[in-house]
């Protein structure tokens, strides 16, 4: 148990969430019976629950907590901007000091030609505001029919109506509205599930086509923007083949679609980069959004930045008297800002992303030694954004029913070891705090094969798989 560790009232927590708290993605089958798990508190790279058992959380909260759990700093940084003033009003010419200088410091760190901020305070919100300002933008130019979206199956950009109806991901849709014919989806840059027999370059090829054919299936003039995901995280951290963005950015060129870059996994350091669209990817897109680990996930806070050329076309007064009426009452908080400026600092000061860049790899190379595993079809990803995806024949890449629930599984052991990581179907993802040392992925590691092997072993006791 941690030195000085509360103590919680366990079992009163459970039961005032069990009837009063609704979940994000609650499993509703089991949730009336077993309730949640009450996690209290949290140091460097470990969660303990409110019984003060340990474990090394493998997913950092949810994308998010990049610079490890309990900096004092941030505590102090956030204390001190509620003394000074805990919030204000950003509506119609005001601010606050920490949102002047986070939105200059995002200018400073983003690609040269995007300089203009819009704050929020999550990343299905940061996306929204893509979409209305690139709706607005287009109405400006004259091009009102300019409108319709394109992004790809199991993309996840966010659960507001309209962030929802762009996400790809079927499962997240039933039961659910969408927005009819606004959104349209093509497939997945998804090189682990290409067809037998086809190169990664002629699949990227492929998936190339298929977004300019999509374009013109809907008529350019239609057509308002492409919103991707550098590396499809809620969908199973799919990688695209390479130069996928860089190619499809320049479809996106040829028939005036704008691009919008979703960063709000990738951003700030998790590929070792504050921003990965140009350092990592080799482009520069129209817009980037980015939240989680803007602030590390230690206060809710999100960011939308717009490229000088749609700046340009939306700070026109559009007619007399007429203003930008697009906002959030708390849009630019001064504590949320003062906690992204003190977690950018951090990041800087201990060059966060320069470990990430070395340590990542390495990373890579152990989790890819669970490839031995007859489980496991395929480990993917890049640095500290990661996917182990099992698999019922390697050959034939055949994965099992859904109520096998193999990736529920591997967590279930990996819990029962001490560590947390994150069940997507069949498949398990990492996305640790980017402070991990080389004897933390070894720990880890060694506990998840642990944890796979004695999946393994129940499957085969329960002649769910031959093994």
């Amino acid at each position: 148990m941690r030195a000085n560790f509360t103590q919680y009232d366990n079992e009163d927590l459970r039961q005032k969430d069990l009837h009063h708290n609704i979940h994000p993605w609650t499993d509703f089958s089991t949730f009336k019976q077993e309730g949640s798990e009450v996690m209290a508190e949290a140091d460097g790279v470990y969660v303990y629950n409110a019984e003060g058992e340990r474990y090394m959380d493998g997913i950092g909260g949810l994308w998010c907590v990049n610079i490890g759990y309990g900096r004092d700093e941030m505590a102090q940084a956030m204390a001190d901007q509620v003394r000074r003033i805990p919030y204000y009003s950003t509506f119609t010419h005001l601010t606050t000091p920490p949102a002047a200088e986070l939105a200059a410091k995002l200018a400073e760190l983003a690609p040269a030609s995007i300089n203009h901020v819009f704050y929020g305070t999550g990343g299905s919100m940061a996306n929204d505001t893509a979409v209305r300002v690139i709706h607005f933008y287009f109405n400006r130019l004259g091009k009102p029919e300019k409108k319709k979206i394109i992004s790809r199956v199991d993309a996840y950009h966010g659960s507001t109506y309209l962030a929802m109806t762009m996400t790809g991901v079927k499962f997240d849709h039933d039961g659910f509205d969408l927005a009819p014919d606004l959104v349209h989806h093509i497939p997945a840059p998804h090189t682990y599930r290409r067809p037998a027999g086809m190169s990664v370059e002629e699949f990227c090829d492929e998936k190339v086509a298929d977004l300019e054919n999509k374009i013109l299936e809907l008529g350019p003039e239609n057509v308002a923007c492409f919103i991707a995901e550098p590396i499809m995280g809620g969908g199973g951290v799919i990688v695209p083949p390479p130069g996928y963005h860089a190619r499809t950015k320049a479809v996106c060129e040829k028939y005036e679609v704008l691009y919008i870059s979703d960063e709000v996994v990738t951003g700030f350091g998790r590929l070792g980069h504050f921003f990965a669209s140009e350092p990592v990817f080799d482009i520069t897109p129209d817009i980037i959004t980015s939240a989680k680990g803007l602030t590390s996930g230690y206060i809710p806070h999100a960011a939308t930045l717009f490229s000088d050329a749609i700046y340009e076309v939306i700070s026109v007064p559009q007619s007399k008297g007429a203003l930008f009426t697009h906002g959030f009452t708390y849009a630019g908080h001064p504590v949320s800002c003062a906690a992204a400026l003190k977690n950018i600092e951090i990041m800087e000061r201990e060059d966060l992303c320069g470990h990430v860049r070395e340590v990542g790899p390495y990373f890579e190379e152990r989790l890819g030694e669970l490839l031995t595993l007859p489980l496991i079809g395929d480990v993917r990803g890049n640095k500290f954004m990661m996917c182990v995806e099992a698999v019922k024949d390697k050959e034939t890449r055949e994965v099992f029913d859904l109520d096998a629930k193999i990736g529920a599984r591997i967590t279930h052991h990996c819990r029962e070891r001490g560590l947390l990581v994150r069940p997507l179907g069949h498949m398990n993802v990492l996305s640790p705090p980017l402070t991990l040392t080389r004897d933390q992925i070894d720990q880890l590691v060694e506990t998840l094969r642990e944890s796979i092997i004695a999946t393994q072993n129940d499957l085969v006791r329960e002649n769910v798989w031959a093994g």
